[in-house]
């Protein structure tokens, strides 16, 4: 497959799981608000200190209000990761390879893109309890289509290889913003308010009941394990690097447990390494240390996936 084709399809899938996951990542904030107690102060700029864009964030607007930040992370057309700039460069990409992807993929997206698009220009950020959800449906049926209806060959996992990276990155995003969103003192840590705040995050990330169907209780120490270590639930960081190490195998035309490509070696020793981690050392690290770290070493399988499949190497001159 030549390498434009497997970068386009590869960015289309991450573009596409990036729009879901940032509304996932609001959703988190707008579900934790409903549920604080009257007078508790609003917390949204730690939305964007942990996107990691709070100098661009600084540049635009002067002021981190809810108003400003839902505009930033949603409707901002100048903003690379917001989620109408995500589904503008998903479509571009489906453009680039419309002969490779099912007219389903393209149609899918293109109405996914449009639906965006037409709400951004309403610009009424009231209505975005109906819009997220929207948003993640719209993500849903995108990966449905390609399961159904695109050959399971190298381009698909290519797409598979995409969307699984950037899940397991924004899962871990998800968790840091329960890190961020401090609670009003430490005697709530173990409260009804600390328990609704670690529901309404399973909830955006549509884990609530996956959750409850293996544990019993509501707690810190079972939630960051079942989004982490997991190996059967599809949004849990374990889950989507054992399936994205499984993609790039077929890729490389490597048998499990073995490596042949930088990447391969990258994935692989990240994922064996969460094979055998316990809840405990992750806690003993700190889970804002852990995933930090986590973040940093899945840009570098990125960065190695790049280098080994798209960088065009410079041809020799004789």
């Amino acid at each position: 497959m030549l390498s434009r084709v497997a970068d386009s399809i590869y960015w289309l899938n991450r573009y596409v799981e990036r729009a879901e996951n940032v509304a996932r990542f609001v959703d988190v904030n707008l579900n934790l608000l409903l549920d604080a107690p009257p007078g508790m102060e609003q917390q949204w700029e730690p939305l964007v200190r942990t996107t990691g864009d709070q100098a661009m964030f600084k540049e635009r607007y002067s002021e981190a209000t809810a108003e400003n930040i839902l505009r930033f992370l949603t409707f901002d057309r100048e903003y690379p990761n917001s989620i109408i700039s995500c589904l503008k460069s998903a479509r571009e990409n489906a453009r680039s390879v419309r002969e490779v992807i099912s007219s389903e993929m393209w149609e899918q997206v293109n109405s996914f893109y449009l639906m965006v698009n037409e709400a951004a220009d309403g610009g009424v950020l009231s209505e975005l309890h109906r819009f997220f959800p929207e948003v993640k449906m719209a993500s849903h049926l995108f990966a449905g289509v390609m399961e159904a209806t695109m050959a399971h060959t190298e381009g698909w996992h290519f797409g598979q290889l995409g969307r699984l990276l950037e899940r397991a990155d924004k899962t871990a995003r998800i968790l840091d913003v329960k890190y961020y969103i401090l609670l009003p003192s430490v005697t709530d840590v173990g409260s009804p308010l600390d328990d609704l705040q670690w529901i309404a995050l399973l909830k955006s990330a549509s884990a609530y009941e996956m959750y409850r169907k293996c544990q019993y209780r509501i707690t810190p120490k079972g939630v960051t394990e079942f989004l982490i270590l997991n190996r059967e639930f599809p949004r849990s960081i374990q889950f989507c690097l054992l399936e994205a190490e499984r993609s790039l195998h077929c890729i490389s035309g490597t048998p499990a447990g073995t490596w042949r490509t930088n990447s391969d070696r990258a994935l692989g020793r990240l994922r064996s390494e969460l094979d055998y981690l316990t809840i405990e050392e992750i806690t003993q690290q700190g889970l804002h240390e852990f995933l930090d770290n986590l973040q940093t070493r899945l840009n570098t399988v990125s960065e190695k996936i790049f280098s080994d499949f798209f960088a065009l190497e410079p041809v020799s001159q004789r």
